[in-house]
């Protein structure tokens, strides 16, 4: 059985105590110990998610609103443009509303 050199060794030891450094500061910049405290309590995880659902109804309602009146806009400037199948169609939409109100008059 070959012993290895002892000088190998240590710098085998070396080498995984760099390692096990650098995992200790990659986890302090994580802050891993957060995460794992808002995992563990209920409460913050709660909060968090609460907010978080909030945020993104916000968000996704603001996003909506923004591209329905982009998409409107440019139908209504296509419109008073005179181009063909949008000006045919927003008068066929018009027609249908007054017919409507004709009827429910």
């Amino acid at each position: 059985m070959a012993k290895d050199h002892p000088f190998e060794l240590r710098h085998e030891v070396t080498r995984l105590n760099k390692q096990l450094e650098d995992i200790s500061i990659a986890l302090k910049k994580g802050d891993f110990k957060d995460l794992v405290e808002n995992y563990t309590d209920w409460k913050r995880r709660l909060i968090s998610n609460f907010t978080a659902g909030i945020a993104r109804g916000l968000g996704l309602t603001v996003g909506t609103v923004v591209v329905i009146a982009l998409l409107t806009w440019i139908a209504s400037v296509m419109a008073s443009l005179g181009v063909p199948y949008v000006s045919d169609f927003f008068d066929y939409v018009g027609g249908l509303i007054q017919e409507s109100r004709d009827t429910t008059s």
